[in-house]
């Protein structure tokens, strides 16, 4: 089988994160915020850094507010990744999270720009170009004002439907939809499956359950990440667990959107099933003990990913 390197990440509704650490968020009052900063992002974008870093050729796409690129311009030039969003009136929102000691993160996530219709078929021209020669699609995030939940479904169901791979990875009313339109991998976590099914979840084989009443849609590849609890991946009926290390958590931001880079990666690679797991495992494990998303080391990496315990039966503390 062959390899690729190459990969489309869809963020269409991207932020400027506005990141600040905080002893202990006291609600109500003035907090003091010990260091902060201000990064281009998005559950996509975050993805594309990833993937970049990982050896991957990126075209990032989805809209942009024509007020406020830089960030995300630098960033795209930094990672070596194909610019191909679309410019729109207004300005891409800031989101704020503050992450307290313990690890907790509070997210204030404001609305996006407001897409219109002559924006969507701009769009719909870029990435069915980029479908020519492009065989996996990575769409992540929410949705911004003018994009229904249908329509991106209707995106999803096309590239389905010429043969791609799309990684899918949103919430909500997003991701109800998107899953009708088969998209070969989704991940979602263990509060959106809940959400999702009504439910809540609180074991690994709750989890397990609810992943298996998604299974009858089709897709091939369900996988629900669990936190510090491990991950759990559903493909052609078989399951494998993976259980990370544990770690000394400094933000959970974006540990997500790196666990779908590296499943992402794994599958362009043509890894097997358990290394792959393994892989995007630690990979992702190893997002937590830092801020923001990125590998700050091949030797860091290979050390966590080693100490992952990829199984086919649940694990248990």
């Amino acid at each position: 089988m062959t390899t690729t390197n190459k990969v489309v990440t869809v963020t269409l509704n991207p932020a400027l994160d506005l990141t600040g650490s905080v002893k202990e968020l006291d609600l109500g009052s003035v907090n003091l915020v010990e260091q902060g900063s201000l990064h281009a992002a998005g559950k996509g974008v975050n993805v594309a850094k990833v993937l970049s870093e990982l050896g991957a050729e990126v075209t990032v796409t989805g809209f942009l507010g024509k007020n406020n690129p830089e960030l995300f311009s630098q960033l795209f030039n930094d990672i070596k990744a194909k610019d191909a969003f679309i410019r729109v009136d207004g300005a891409t929102r800031i989101n704020v999270k503050l992450i307290e000691q313990d690890g907790r993160v509070s997210d204030i996530n404001f609305p996006g720009v407001t897409v219109t219709e002559a924006d969507i078929r701009a769009f719909e021209e870029t990435l069915f170009a980029l479908a020519k020669d492009h065989d996996y699609f990575v769409i992540a995030g929410s949705l911004p004002n003018g994009i229904s939940p249908q329509l991106c479904a209707s995106w999803i169901k096309r590239l389905h439907q010429l043969g791609k791979k799309v990684l899918f990875d949103s919430s909500r009313d997003a991701l109800r939809a998107g899953l009708d339109a088969k998209p070969w991998l989704i991940k979602p976590n263990d509060e959106e499956l809940a959400e999702f099914v009504g439910r809540s979840l609180t074991t690994a084989e709750q989890c397990q359950q609810a992943a298996l009443e998604l299974a009858d849609k089709g897709i091939d590849n369900i996988v629900v990440s669990m936190g510090a609890n491990g991950v759990m991946w559903l493909e052609q009926g078989i399951w494998l667990f993976s259980q990370p290390p544990k770690a000394k958590i400094v933000s959970t931001v974006g540990a997500g959107d790196t666990l779908v880079a590296g499943l992402c990666w794994g599958h362009m690679q043509n890894m097997e099933k358990e290394p792959l797991l393994q892989f995007a495992t630690g990979l992702s494990a190893l997002a937590v003990t830092q801020v923001g998303v990125g590998i700050p080391s091949s030797e860091q990496l290979h050390s966590v990913i080693n100490q992952v315990d990829v199984r086919h039966t649940i694990i248990t503390k």
